[in-house]
This record gives structure tokens, C-alpha cells and sequence, in this order.
């Protein structure tokens, strides 16, 4: 239940509120070159109280690890990594113990395991993506370091407002610029403000990352149950929050013909490619070297600090306006765990192929 992956896996661990979270990587090829900043800058994208725009909770999110890397190279066994929770304020959840908090996982993991910690949700907090995000890091550098494959991700749309990004020339650089992490200057002022004012009204905002993966290998993904893109849906479906996946044309390719919506061959100074890109980087669930993109629709926040109807334990009608410290709006610290997703996805797959054909980079 707690593990993600074939050859490359993850095993996330750890509670919002507990004394620390973590993860265990476990499939990562020997003697990969590891470069620990570049994971602490990673979950320094996700962590806690980056500006007014995010959760006040301080956390520095400072990575140790513990096992699976000696002089600066990965072993090849299991890379141990985690967080100590420093800011956490368990008591700050009592007066909820006895509450189900409308759409969020309180009902049903009651209703599923008979007991639940009610301290911050537990395991359904988003801080257990802190694992995910770590192991991503590591799946980033073994791609780069394979093929020099790349996975961005950053914020398409935020309720209403939404930016136009050139998938091919997005940075990291452009991304990170943006306190929203929208690359498009135009609009990210906009969604700024319209974030702080939902925080003000004591409200929420849901709203679309993007993702885009370049230089993926052709060949990456199974033809039937573990096609690629399905992969990549159970994977950003997998996160909190999330409430919807479509990759290349989506939902919009329904309004398309055949002939509008078929992706043409072309022989590109001896590399086959297609001119449009509607699959997204995918076909018959294999990557066909074209980028893969893809969108992940993510819900308001459900903590909210405006008063709500919903039930306690005993089934009590109880009116609930929640207090404490949590982000008006998932998706400003949204890109860097989608990223990691992404990159576990291809980093598993790469290493599926290279298993059954050696000749592959």
C-alpha cells in the first residue's frame, strides 16, 4: 500500500504530525553519481512556509540519509533518507479528534481501518509527499545522468486564470521566478493575487499543473496494463488532492476528427517524428520520443477557515470552522511533487526496457 514502482520503487513513511517522515529507495542502479543539494532543493520547492501564499508552518525539511550511498555513490541497496518533523503542533488538531472534516480523509480511513490520527490527518497529509519528492530527486539525476532526460512541471491555472506555456522552452529558471510557480509573467501576478485574496476571505483555490517531460527515450512503457501514460495517471492521481488526469489533447481531443486529431510521421534528418504532438509523447501506450504532457486538476484546499456543516463521530450535526496553519491554494508547492512522479514513472520504465533490451542508452 506504501510502495510505488517495479524495479525503481518507493516506500513512503511517516505522519503530518509523527516524529519524522521519510522514504526508502530501493532498485537504484550502483554508482550513480548522488548530488545531495540537488535533493534538498527539491523539497525546498515543496516545503511549508515559502511566503503568505503557502501554510505558515515552518519547516527547514532538512534531508539525512542514512543508508545506500558511500563516498558521494549510490551502492546499489536501499537509500534510506528522512525529515524530522521540527514545527509539529499535534494539540492544534484536539478539538477535531471527534470531527469528520468535510472532503477530507477523516470518514473513511475511520470507516476503513477503525482508527485514524487525527493529528494533521496523519498519512493523508500532504507532508507524506516529502518521501516522494526525495526519491524523485534520485529518479531525476539517474535519468539525466541515462539520457539526459528532463521532467518540469508548473502551474497552468489557478480557478479561472489560466497562462499560455510553450511546452518546448519552459525553464526551471522561468518557473522558479514566479512566487506562484506560473512561467508565464503576464498572468502570475494575477494568480497571486487572486490566491491571497481567497487566503484573506479565509477561503481556497483549486486549479492545473502542467507537466512535460523532454528527451524521454523512445520505447518506455508496457502495451497493455502498464502503458505509460497509465503509469502517469495512477501516479499524479496517486497525490493528494488531485481530482482529474489528461495527457496531450485530454478531453479536448473528443471535439476533434480523425484527420485533425492524427499525429503525421515525418522523417526529420533521419529521426522519424510527428509533426503535432496530440498523443502527448505517447502511442499504444509506448513514449515515441516526442514530449510528453500532461495536466493534473487539483481540488481547493478542503481546510478552510469558513464555517461548515458536517457531522462528528456520533453522527452530531456540527457546525466547523477550521483553524491552524494550511495553504489557501496545493498548487504553488504542487510542480515539485509532480515532477518527482514523473520522474519515478521513467526512471522505472527505463530501467523495465533496459532489462529486456540491452542496446537501449
Amino acid at each position: 500500500m506504501n510502495t510505488f514502482g517495479h524495479l525503481f520503487r518507493i516506500t513512503t513513511w511517516g505522519e503530518s504530525h509523527g516524529g519524522a517522515v521519510g522514504v526508502v529507495v530501493d532498485g537504484c542502479p550502483p554508482q550513480l553519481v548522488l548530488d545531495i543539494a540537488a535533493i534538498q532543493f527539491e523539497l525546498n520547492r515543496r516545503k511549508p512556509g515559502q511566503s503568505h501564499l503557502t501554510t505558515p508552518r515552518q519547516e527547514g525539511d532538512a534531508i539525512e540519509i542514512l543508508s545506500g550511498v558511500f563516498e558521494g555513490k549510490t551502492l546499489g541497496t536501499p537509500i534510506s533518507m528522512l525529515v524530522w518533523n521540527k514545527n509539529a503542533r499535534p494539540s492544534d488538531y484536539k478539538h477535531l479528534k471527534d470531527v469528520y472534516r468535510p472532503s477530507h480523509a477523516d470518514f473513511t480511513y475511520q470507516q476503513k481501518y477503525g482508527i485514524r490520527n487525527w493529528q494533521g490527518g496523519g498519512r493523508a497529509s500532504a507532508r507524506e509527499t516529502i518521501g516522494r519528492v526525495a526519491g524523485g530527486a534520485i529518479a531525476k539525476q539517474l535519468l539525466r545522468e541515462a539520457c539526459q532526460t528532463e521532467t518540469l512541471a508548473y502551474v497552468k491555472q489557478i480557478h479561472t486564470l489560466t497562462a499560455e506555456v510553450d511546452t518546448d522552452t519552459v525553464t526551471l529558471e522561468q518557473i522558479e521566478a514566479s512566487p506562484v510557480r506560473c512561467p508565464n509573467p503576464n498572468v502570475s501576478p494575477k494568480m497571486a493575487e487572486r490566491i491571497d485574496t481567497a487566503r484573506r476571505e479565509r477561503d481556497s483555490l483549486g486549479g492545473v499543473i502542467e507537466g512535460v517531460a523532454r528527451n524521454v527515450p523512445i520505447g518506455l512503457g508496457e502495451p497493455i496494463f502498464d502503458k505509460l501514460k497509465a503509469d502517469l495517471a495512477k501516479a499524479m492521481m496517486s497525490l493528494p488532492a488531485t481530482m482529474g488526469f489528461q495527457i496531450g489533447s485530454g478531453f479536448g481531443g473528443t471535439t476533434m476528427t480523425g484527420s485533425e486529431h492524427n499525429d503525421a510521421f515525418y522523417n526529420d534528418d533521419s529521426r522519424i517524428r510527428t509533426r503535432t504532438n496530440n498523443s502527448g509523447g505517447t502511442q499504444g501506450g509506448i513514449s515515441n520520443g516526442e514530449n510528453i504532457v500532461f495536466q493534473v486538476a487539483f481540488k481547493p484546499t478542503a481546510t478552510i477557515g469558513k464555517a461548515q456543516e458536517t457531522v462528528d463521530i456520533h453522527g452530531n450535526a456540527v457546525e466547523l470552522a477550521a483553524s491552524g496553519r494550511h495553504d489557501p491554494c496545493v498548487l504553488v508547492r504542487a510542480p515539485a511533487i509532480v515532477e518527482a512522479m514523473t520522474a519515478l514513472v521513467l526512471a522505472d520504465h527505463l530501467l523495465r526496457q533496459r532489462a529486456k533490451y540491452t542496446a537501449l542508452p
